[in-house]
């Protein structure tokens, strides 16, 4: 008979197996595989930066926030968190998108209007995947600068273009 042992998973317990309500933090990966719709051994809290008091805080005023602060990857996370059937999981799918729209305005606002200046302080807050939108935001800027002062090399047809093209001819020579 297969007999579980999961008392290792808190330091502070002397006995093999857990104490039903012991709460404990584990990796989301862990939580996952332990909260499925085909196992239910724990049960999942909502973590604080996604909870209704934050969810407050950012509805209030978005771009003051430091999400990287929150967690480096909070838009990531936090959808990965709605796989979660937990009952504020509207709500926060909701924040994230509300959230998104809100700061997205001011980043590529800053990443176009920020050539050549330190924005290490504005992208010190800003989540993983807003620091690569800025990124990019600032590397079209650039293209752009570097084609408006005729720095770009000669234009050339895309390889898509080409080939599409080549595409073509073949069909039309096939019928």
């Amino acid at each position: 008979m297969y007999k579980s042992i999961l008392g290792y998973l808190d330091s502070s317990s002397t006995s093999d197996d857990l104490q039903p309500g012991t709460k404990l933090d584990l990796s989301f990966w862990m939580a996952r595989a332990l909260c499925s719709r085909k196992r239910h051994i724990v049960s999942v809290e909502m973590p604080r930066p996604y909870r209704e008091g934050y969810r407050e805080i950012l509805t209030a005023d978005a771009n003051v926030v430091d999400l990287h602060k929150l967690g480096p990857y909070y838009y990531s996370y936090g959808s990965q968190l709605l796989k979660f059937e937990l009952p504020e999981t509207a709500d926060v799918a909701k924040s994230l998108i509300k959230c998104f729209q809100t700061r997205i305005r001011k980043i590529m606002d800053s990443s176009q209007n920020a050539y050549n200046e330190d924005t290490t302080k504005l992208t010190a807050k800003l989540d993983e995947t807003e620091k690569c939108l800025f990124k990019a935001g600032q590397m079209g800027l650039n293209d752009f600068q570097r084609w408006e002062t005729r720095q770009t090399e000669k234009l050339t047809t895309s390889e898509m273009v080409r080939s599409h093209r080549k595409r073509k001819r073949a069909l039309m020579d096939d019928s």
